[in-house]
């Protein structure tokens, strides 16, 4: 069951990382460059980490700049408050999400939206997600030792979906404002390392183009140091 644990949570916040730091930051709000090279490893990181539930790059930057630009009013594609459960909101964000996929609408001349042509399409085909769940079924076979706790699989298999549900959900429902905005973002976790500063969305809304999401002193974001050192290291800049 520790080994169980242990993988879970490593893949939890890798997936997390490539979320919060590649799908957000970098290719929503272009909060900072980085070379080609860079650009296509964080792509790959990405894919691997989200394995069955990747979610294309640019679909998530044209969803996310949407959210932003209509954010709690009737043209947010994912606000809480107009949907009477979590499951129907994120069902209503899959079919926007997948109609991005295959339509591009909304798309900015000045900011750079990552696409991959050739994986893209392969990860959109049923044949890529059988593939993942074949091999999380393979890898969690060796590991288990009781038959339920193949339960778990349902994490890894919905792992993207169900931190953009936590992050949609809470941060525009429960938590603290230091902001007052004309939105309903709120930073549901005074120390966010559950979702690595996600839930500071009150933060960020205010402040959209901030590298740190944390703005109290009590609050801390902890993809920020990591976005410090790789700009110290001049991977990537600013």
């Amino acid at each position: 069951m520790s080994v169980i644990l242990i993988a879970l949570i490593t893949h939890w916040y890798l997936s997390l990382f490539c979320q919060t730091f590649y799908l957000h930051r970098y290719g929503a709000h272009g909060m900072f460059s980085m070379p080609y090279w860079l650009d296509r490893v964080f792509y790959a990181l990405t894919y691997i980490t989200q394995g069955p539930s990747f979610l294309n790059p640019r679909a998530y930057a044209l969803l996310h700049q949407a959210h932003h630009k209509y954010s709690d009013t009737a043209k947010d594609p994912h606000s809480p408050h107009f949907f009477a459960s979590i499951s129907k909101m994120m069902v209503q964000t899959y079919h926007d999400y997948h109609s991005l996929v295959r339509e591009p609408k909304g798309m900015r001349e000045d900011h750079y939206y990552p696409v991959w042509k050739s994986l893209d399409k392969f990860a959109g085909t049923w044949f890529n997600t059988f593939m993942w769940v074949g091999l999380y079924i393979f890898a969690y076979s060796f590991i288990v030792t009781a038959w339920w706790q193949y339960s778990f699989l349902l994490i890894h298999f919905l792992m993207g979906p169900i931190q953009g549900a936590a992050v949609n959900w809470f941060g525009h429902k429960i938590g603290h404002r230091n902001f007052d905005l004309p939105d309903k973002s709120r930073n549901t976790l005074p120390v966010d390392i559950l979702l690595m500063g996600e839930l500071y969305q009150n933060n960020h809304h205010a402040k959209p183009m901030s590298m740190n999401f944390a703005s109290k002193w009590f609050e801390w974001d902890p993809t920020y140091p990591v976005i410090r050192t790789l700009l110290f290291l001049r991977l990537i800049k600013a």
